[in-house]
């Protein structure tokens, strides 16, 4: 998933969730009939409205079938087994990824600074 993403944003399009993930929105759609942890809100449109509890849940999902390579019935049978542990680790690499991301523009703001700063 790519850093900063999801901060400060109330809800996201299927589209930016896909994006996310480097998914297919049609992935996201299956992944939500398949999986009852994942509920997105609809608008009267029809639109699904992902929170960032539903971004978590398709990481966790992401990260079983496509990283871990679990097979379906293995990742709901992982999440319904141990889906508070999985929570967990997804909410600490967001928050390493996070912590990078503002290490890393730290220190491209303290190189720019020292390149304007004279010698003497």
């Amino acid at each position: 998933m790519e850093e900063n993403k999801t901060q400060g944003k109330y809800y996201y399009s299927i589209g930016e969730v896909a994006d996310l993930f480097g998914v297919s929105t049609s992935m996201i759609r299956y992944w939500e009939k398949e999986f009852d942890v994942l509920r997105p809100r609809k608008n009267k449109k029809g639109n699904r409205l992902f929170t960032e509890r539903d971004v978590r849940y398709v990481h966790v999902i992401y990260q079983l079938l496509k990283v871990k390579g679990y097979t379906l019935a293995g990742a709901k049978q992982a999440l319904k087994e141990r889906f508070s542990d999985y929570e967990e680790r997804i909410i600490l690499l967001e928050t390493l990824d996070k912590t990078r991301s503002f290490l890393l523009d730290l220190d491209k703001a303290l190189a720019e600074k020292q390149k304007g700063t004279p010698r003497g």
